[in-house]
């Protein structure tokens, strides 16, 4: 176990189900048309599951050029595209329930994984939103599901002008960005001023959006 990692007091399950969706979610509109889904504690025993990821996961660490230099990314990462197998059968009942609940409105089902390991308070993720691909153009959706260690989710109009809104996410919690979210608002996992857990992040997405 990493040394930083507490498991949640309230999350006793000795093998990680999956709660229910329906009413459970809570919708929150946003401005432009966008909005944000949440669903704290989908994912019971979400602990055991973190651990098994953290140690099963052929995590990459990664490099990129900003500016002058080129500097490491500042968590590790590692991504399934539609035809990989996921690396825990819970992941893929989550994807095939998101697919599920979603249907009437993404009109196609989640197919890849996105996994981000965050090992200490210095992981980030800088303002983006997941513009590549049809997310530039089109309305679409993410669904993030929260191992681990919570950490702040950031989110903010794109154009400014507008609140930033803060979700804590950890230990089991699903948080999904929908409607025009990716193209007129941005979110980041910001550094922390103070010590934090590992946590990492599952990102489930439709075709050609990253």
């Amino acid at each position: 176990m990493d040394a930083g990692f507490q498991g949640s007091l309230l999350d006793c399950a000795d093998e990680a189900d999956l709660g229910a969706l329906g009413e459970t979610v809570r919708r929150t509109p946003l401005a432009h048309g966008a909005w944000i889904d949440v669903r704290p504690g989908w994912v019971s025993g979400s602990d055991g599951l973190f651990e098994r990821l953290r140690d099963a996961v052929p995590w990459k660490a990664e490099r990129r050029r900003m500016y002058e230099r080129v500097v490491d990314v500042p968590r590790l990462q590692c991504f399934y595209d539609e035809s990989a197998a996921l690396p825990d059968p819970v992941l893929e009942r989550a994807r095939d329930a998101l697919s599920a609940h979603y249907a009437a409105d993404l009109r196609e089902p989640f197919v890849t994984a996105g996994l981000c390991y965050y090992r200490d308070e210095r992981d980030s993720v800088a303002w983006h939103g997941d513009t590549i691909g049809r997310g530039r153009s089109e309305d679409t959706m993410v669904a993030i599901v929260s191992l681990g260690s919570p950490r702040a989710l950031a989110l903010r109009p794109r154009e400014g002008g507008g609140p930033t809104l803060r979700f804590a996410l950890g230990h089991g919690d699903l948080l999904v960005m929908g409607g025009s979210c990716q193209r007129t608002w941005e979110h980041a996992v910001p550094k922390s001023a103070k010590a934090t857990g590992p946590r990492i992040s599952v990102q489930f997405r439709p075709r050609n959006v990253r």
